[in-house]
């Protein structure tokens, strides 16, 4: 174990390439015969779940991101050649296990003993969509053809063109629409077209981005900047939706504080991908949702981090605090600091890094503790173990790439070990 007085300063070069390392080391354990699994806190694949279509997608683009940044693996972590053949089994696990041969797309969750979830989901096959696009920028075998499907059952099954906007979720027969409608997989639906875009050079994809996000920023906009989550299947929002269930993982009620940083970034990536294009008022958009969420969510209860959401005045709701939300959060600062120059972006990327290595970096088992108390002690109400380390890589690699294109054709474009 590295002492506190000999690691590197968080958030500085050198303790972002750390991180990287050992998040792959990390992550290397969740390979299953089916997937990715689901890890514990140690990093162990836990048995009692299935294996997930999102977690196998976002493992599966991670792997690729460590494979296109070149870099020297951590002792025990994964080389080149191991990366190369996690995103391999990854790609092979959506084109078999995962695949609903009977009525195309992508099952949400299978086990040893067949699928246990069999519902498609927009949320789900967004990150194909995502993975598909890392794997191909990778040069893996199947990686382009992947995304071609993907990017095809997206289109047909998920894509409503009048409004704009994905639909949710469809049973696995594709012969009933739920009717919640959600921004959550619209919000990760932007994040896939933009990555689709860069990637395949269609620039179709990034205009549907635009799309999405400019019917965002309306909401936020006329809601003080705090994003309505849940609506019906009319697109009218449902703010009082799982008010009785306030810490869903999926669907919590009130206002996400870490999907306003999110958001933030994305729209910022929309506003500088499209240009000319994009909505009108792109980037004070992204900003004006930064700021409510860092005013509504950082500190504001007497104890450091992020609190996971708030009512529709900005009153804390669950105080627990996620290790994804930190990780959107120096993401966003990292963005708005380029895109604004404003420099206290970077003052309070390095205060929420120093919080990032005190309170969620796991220094003895590896990856970061998903969940926080109100103060700062590990949980798991809602997310028990580490499932994933998409945020926290992405977190860690972010700030050595540009703005645009996406994480992975930005480091098949440039790399880290090679300097170029």
């Amino acid at each position: 174990m590295i002492t506190t007085h000999d690691r590197p300063t968080p958030g500085s070069p050198a303790y972002l390439a750390d991180q990287r390392a050992d998040l792959l080391r990390f992550a290397r354990g969740s390979r299953t015969g089916l997937g990715f699994g689901y890890l514990d806190s140690a990093g162990v694949v836990d048995p009692a779940r299935p294996v997930e279509l999102w977690i196998t997608c976002r493992m599966t683009h991670t792997f690729a991101l460590g494979l296109l940044a070149g870099e020297p693996p951590a002792p025990g972590g994964p080389g080149a050649d191991e990366l190369a053949s996690l995103v391999e089994h990854g790609v092979r696990s959506l084109r078999t296990s995962l695949a609903d041969d009977a009525h195309g797309g992508w099952l949400a969750a299978v086990g040893e003993d067949g699928v246990v979830d069999a519902s498609k989901q927009a949320y789900g096959h967004a990150f194909v969509v995502l993975a598909a696009g890392s794997a191909t920028a990778a040069g893996i075998d199947g990686g382009a053809e992947l995304l071609r499907d993907a990017l095809a059952c997206l289109d047909e099954r998920f894509w409503d063109d009048r409004e704009g906007l994905v639909v949710d979720r469809w049973d696995r027969t594709w012969s009933e629409l739920d009717p919640y409608r959600g921004v959550n997989a619209n919000m990760h639906a932007v994040e896939a077209l933009l990555a689709a875009g860069d990637v395949s050079g269609d620039p179709t994809w990034h205009l549907r981005a635009g799309r999405v996000a400019g019917r965002v920023m309306g909401w936020a906009s006329d809601n003080d900047w705090r994003i309505p989550e849940h609506f019906d299947e009319q697109w009218r929002p449902l703010l009082e939706h799982h008010r009785d269930h306030p810490a869903h993982p999926f669907q919590p009620y009130g206002a996400t504080v870490g999907h306003g940083l999110e958001w933030a970034r994305l729209v910022a990536a929309v506003a500088r991908t499209l240009g000319e294009r994009a909505p009108a008022g792109a980037a004070e958009a992204a900003v004006a949702l930064a700021e409510r969420a860092v005013a509504d969510g950082w500190a504001v209860d007497g104890e450091e981090g992020f609190v996971y959401t708030t009512d529709w005045q900005g009153a804390p709701v669950v105080r627990a605090r996620m290790h994804w939300v930190a990780a959107e959060a120096v993401n966003t600062a990292e963005v708005l600091g380029r895109l604004t120059g404003d420099e206290r972006w970077a003052g309070r990327a390095a205060g929420w890094w120093a919080h990032i290595d005190r309170s969620l970096v796991d220094h003895e088992l590896g990856s970061w503790t998903h969940e926080l108390d109100a103060h700062n002690r590990p949980a798991g109400d809602t997310w028990p173990g580490k499932p994933d380390v998409y945020h926290a890589y992405q977190a860690a690699i972010l700030p050595l790439l540009p703005v645009t294109p996406a994480f992975a054709a930005a480091l098949a474009a440039k790399g880290l070990a090679s300097g170029a």
